[in-house]
């Protein structure tokens, strides 16, 4: 991932740990994901690139932009649900930091108008 700035660096690390825990348990049990969470990886790390709050970004469930497409939002939702509560133990410091993020005001939506000129 090209450098975004430690914010989304974080924020992908922590989705990357999630998905992990959840292919180990759901299918198969490797070391390396599955290819369906590879996509769903890439999917996410290609949203988070392209988010326009970048280092003022909350945590996607309570950011006012909705960036994901609906099947891939619900199996994030599907992700964060079975590996959110498993974080403490396999990743602590990722998941206080995680519970921290979440905590934040979302910023309010920028501005995707055309810029006005004056004539």
């Amino acid at each position: 991932m090209p450098s975004c700035g430690p914010r989304i660096e974080n924020e992908h690390k922590t989705l990357t740990a999630m998905v992990a825990i959840y292919c180990r348990a759901r299918h198969g049990g490797t070391d390396e994901p599955c290819e369906e969470c590879r996509d769903l990886i890439a999917y996410a790390r290609k949203r988070l690139a392209a988010c326009p709050f970048q280092q003022d970004k909350p945590t996607c469930g309570r950011c006012r932009i909705h960036c994901y497409k609906p099947e891939a939002k619900a199996k994030i939702r599907e992700v964060m649900r079975y590996a959110g509560p498993r974080m403490l133990w396999h990743h602590p410091l990722l998941a206080i930091r995680h519970l921290c993020d979440g905590r934040r005001k979302a910023p309010p939506a920028p501005d995707r108008s055309p810029a006005r000129q004056k004539d």
